[in-house]
């Protein structure tokens, strides 16, 4: 059987604004609420029509596809994806062009680093020819945009808009019901050398299909999170625990130790003299003990003793002991005193 739906999810790129942690892990493998943000963005597809038909396009880098495919067959075993691989960073319309082959019939296009909340049931019976997901922000100059007629329809895309009266920010979320028309407009707008700096992006594809006569939605969405930089990290670390969004539930608590909700604690975390939370994700294995812990979050093994930790990211295997600290520090790392 054919699948109803392919979801692309372009994820290639150095992450260079989430070092340290992404010199030797992809920035999808991030982890907040007890999950990876490539988890929750799957989780976005899970009111998709025919989801267990569906085949997901993952776009990587050269040094990705590796640990991807392992989590992938860890975590998500019975998904059909397709792994492509990116070597030149040209832009997102270069980066769909890749797999041209494989967008038949309806696409869905999610960039990694971007989560929204909506309901998706609505697809099955959906007769437009592509939906951008929107959301107002005061100023959405760093954005792209979307200008509408009286009918709410699509008429423009603008990226990086000079002015802000105009503020329907495009939220990297996309449907599109033929997928062969948006590489036909992709086509065109190499042909065109339609770019910024060497960068096809793809709003300038889907001015060429609105050319065309396309008719194209714009659907707001009231949810809009954000993994791409450390402090939206931590920000949307915080708004899933709020809303009950984390893989673990609440453990018991022991002498000495003081959970401040919500947190994500997995039940093999080993605390000693501890206040822990609120808006704290912890890993697996981590041991902590005379330590007070706010707003972070802490990975897989990590080990910390006589510390305070507030609005800090510290990555996998890490050994901390000493004094207060706020800390953005990657993978095995260790600090003593």
């Amino acid at each position: 059987m054919t699948s109803s739906y392919k979801i692309v999810i372009p994820m290639a790129g150095l992450g260079s604004r989430m070092r340290p942690h992404t010199w030797n892990r992809p920035k999808p493998l991030l982890y907040l609420a007890g999950m990876t943000v490539l988890d929750h963005s799957l989780d976005q597809f899970k009111t998709l029509p025919d989801l267990e038909h569906a085949e997901y396009v993952f776009i990587v880098s050269p040094n990705q596809g590796e640990q991807i495919q392992e989590h992938m067959q860890a975590v998500h075993p019975e998904k059909k994806v397709h792994f492509i691989v990116q070597e030149q960073m040209e832009g997102q319309s270069k980066a769909l062009y890749l797999a041209k082959e494989l967008l038949t019939g309806k696409v869905l296009v999610a960039f990694s680093d971007t989560l929204i909340e909506t309901n998706l049931a609505f697809l099955a019976t959906e007769t437009a020819d592509g939906i951008a997901w929107v959301k107002p922000m005061e100023d959405p100059r760093r954005f792209g945009v979307v200008e509408l007629d009286q009918n709410g329809l699509a008429t423009k895309l603008i990226e990086k808009p000079t002015e802000i009266s105009n503020n329907l920010v495009v939220v990297g979320f996309y449907y599109f019901r033929d997928g062969l028309k948006l590489i036909e407009a992709i086509e065109e707008q190499v042909k065109r050398g339609d770019s910024l700096k060497g960068e096809y992006f793809l709003t300038n594809a889907i001015n060429i299909l609105l050319e065309h006569g396309a008719r194209i939605k714009a659907k707001q969405t009231e949810v809009w999170l954000d993994a791409g930089i450390p402090e939206a990290l931590l920000e949307t670390n915080r708004y899933l625990l709020d809303h009950g969004r984390s893989a673990y539930e609440p453990r018991e608590i022991q002498d000495g130790v003081t959970i401040i909700p919500p947190v994500s604690i997995p039940a093999n975390v080993k605390l000693k003299s501890a206040v822990i939370g609120p808006h704290v994700t912890l890993g697996e294995c981590c041991e902590l003990e005379n330590v007070v812990i706010r707003n972070s979050i802490i990975e897989a093994g990590t080990k910390i003793l006589d510390m305070v930790i507030e609005s800090s990211i510290i990555g996998r295997d890490v050994i901390l002991e000493g004094r207060p600290e706020r800390l953005n520090i990657g993978d095995n790392s260790w600090m003593t005193r």
